[in-house]
């Protein structure tokens, strides 16, 4: 496991590339450094039931960890939730299902910040 000081591009990719791996759906990622002053980007993510909804943020965590040797600051989020949330401190990673993700519109709230290209 490393330890090392990685930046929030570097997380993102890391999160995009596991929740692409566990085959999460419509990624977008939003830098949101102008508008907070706790986080730099929110990487969204739509998963289609509750247990692929765990296995991509699961998927996000491992991958991670293992790379950079970081966990989640904190977590929110019950096993048959319908949004899960991981902090990573500059990334926060919001991972939905379909329903909630149109019902919480994060990408509308937050249409004013620029996304980032995830190729």
């Amino acid at each position: 496991m490393k330890s090392t000081v990685v930046t929030s591009k570097e997380l993102l990719h890391l999160a995009a590339g596991a929740a692409d791996d566990a085959l999460g759906e419509n990624p977008v990622a939003i830098d949101v450094s102008q508008q907070l002053y706790f986080a730099d980007t929110f990487f969204i993510v739509s998963a289609d039931n509750p247990r692929h909804l765990r296995a991509v943020a699961e998927s996000i965590t491992q991958a991670v960890k293992k790379e950079t040797g970081l966990l989640p600051r904190a977590t929110e989020g019950g096993a048959e939730s319908e949004w899960l949330l991981l902090d990573f401190g500059d990334l926060i990673v919001h991972v939905f299902l379909d329903e909630a993700r149109g019902y919480y519109q994060l990408e509308k709230l937050w249409a004013d910040c620029p996304r980032i290209d995830l190729s």
